[in-house]
């Protein structure tokens, strides 16, 4: 049902898990366990998931944001709903026994902890969010709230790897006119003119670069493991009507 990360599980009072489609009530194309509040399934079946992923974490409540793809990270001080839930792609919270998550079916999820100063984020890092920049303001949140940078651990979960994520030339071209070094970031594809792009070597980059002080990569692939996980990428090329959403969430221990 769910997967713990070493590096996060080392650490006093936190609490965390990047949950699998498993162990949940969902059906066909959503089972079973989907948390994704904008899918199509029922809602309470969806419900019902998230109350189990909360109560896996030991929290009254799981809050996740209205994902738009941007920069923009935002501070939990209490549950909200979901017609009240900003528009973000990062939540930090020191707010204990509050489960702070985000939702996912091929972007990355990074769930980070400064336990010294009882601060904890999670950052839903798909390519473009990575690349505006949503990680640098996830970690300047927690600074806000009294965390180091030097003290914060990071753990990147399951998401699509490279080996899965074909990009086409103005993808690349994006990237390249950005910065010339993220050429590394892409390895040749087997169609002319594209490539394959490296999303958690980029997320990787970009922590280091905000002087995260621990890194850890649990090196998941979400499209190419479908009994585990829901892929959008995978759904898209089987012409399936929609796709479940997996969570990633992190909760400060009493």
């Amino acid at each position: 049902m769910l997967i713990r990360s070493p590096a996060l599980d080392a650490l006093p009072r936190i609490r965390h898990a990047f949950f699998t489609r498993e162990g949940g009530v969902s059906n066909g194309l959503y089972a079973s366990l989907n948390g994704g509040l904008g899918s199509r399934d029922d809602p309470e079946h969806v419900a019902e998931n998230r109350r189990r992923m909360a109560a896996a974490l030991q929290s009254s409540a799981l809050v996740t944001a209205y994902q738009v793809h941007s920069p923009n990270a935002v501070v939990a001080a209490a549950p909200w709903t979901r017609d009240e839930a900003p528009r973000a792609d990062a939540i930090v919270t020191r707010e204990p026994a509050l489960a702070i998550g985000v939702t996912i079916a091929d972007c990355g999820p990074v769930l980070l902890a400064d336990p010294a100063a009882h601060v904890v984020g999670a950052v839903h890092a798909g390519w473009r969010g990575a690349f505006d920049g949503v990680i640098e303001s996830a970690v300047a949140k927690m600074e806000e709230l009294g965390a180091e940078r030097k003290r914060i651990a990071a753990t990147v979960g399951p998401l699509i790897r490279q080996q899965s994520y074909e990009v086409g030339p103005e993808f690349v071209a994006r990237f390249r006119e950005a910065d010339a070094s993220f050429e590394k970031f892409f390895a040749p594809a087997a169609r002319d003119g594209h490539a394959m792009f490296d999303l958690p070597g980029f997320i990787v980059m970009r922590l280091q670069a905000a002087g995260v002080g621990t890194i850890d990569d649990l090196g998941l692939d979400t499209y190419s493991d479908d009994a585990r996980f829901f892929s959008f990428r995978r759904s898209t090329h089987r012409n399936e009507p929609d796709y479940g959403r997996l969570i990633a969430a992190i909760a400060l221990g009493e």
